[in-house]
């Protein structure tokens, strides 16, 4: 369970909208506490909310497969056991089958097609872990052939935007962490 020292704002306050994303949230992890605690700035919670995930995520120029894919290896490789619990489900809605959940940390040579394997090694570069993580001529080449750049930069933002969100997830102590997360603390 998430220990925040961050004011959490109960669901009963919340408007009608906020109210439907934490029980959401609340029923893929158990755990609503970003939506508590980013209630406090409602302008904040909405464009997370409603312009990311809503316009960008859910929407945008990419297949969802893709960004779901992304943001599963994230998660995954960050440790989030919060996200884990909300992006197992959503990848598998969006057409990612449990092998390829199973074999995502071995993408190179796992049951992944030439586009799911660039997303992938585009999201190793991306991870929070990896500091020396840069497109190279090879990585823009692999997603150039599946992907236009207004794509590419989609597919980044995406993975920038949930990367950080999940570093301040930790840092406010929102989300519960995997055992092997390498941002876990005493706190955890």
């Amino acid at each position: 369970m998430a220990n925040t020292v961050m004011k959490r704002i109960p669901r009963e306050e919340l408007d009608t909208h906020f109210a439907q994303v934490w029980d959401t949230l609340n029923a893929l992890t158990g755990e609503p506490a970003f939506v508590e605690a980013f209630a406090s700035a409602p302008e904040l919670l909405h464009f997370v909310m409603d312009e990311f995930y809503g316009k960008i995520f859910f929407g945008g120029r990419v297949e969802e497969k893709y960004k779901q894919l992304a943001r599963l290896y994230l998660s995954l490789t960050h440790g989030c056991r919060t996200c884990n619990k909300q992006n197992v489900p959503g990848s598998l809605a969006a057409g990612i089958t449990q092998e390829q959940i199973d074999n995502i940390s071995d993408f190179e040579t796992g049951p992944f097609d030439e586009a799911e394997k660039a997303v992938l090694a585009f999201a190793k570069t991306m991870t929070l872990t990896n500091p020396d993580g840069i497109m190279d001529s090879s990585l823009y080449s692999h997603l150039k052939a599946h992907f236009d750049d207004a794509q590419i930069c989609e597919l980044g933002t995406v993975m920038a935007v949930i990367g950080g969100m999940a570093k301040l997830s930790f840092v406010l102590n929102l989300v519960e962490k995997e055992d092997y997360c390498t941002f876990a603390s005493a706190s955890n």
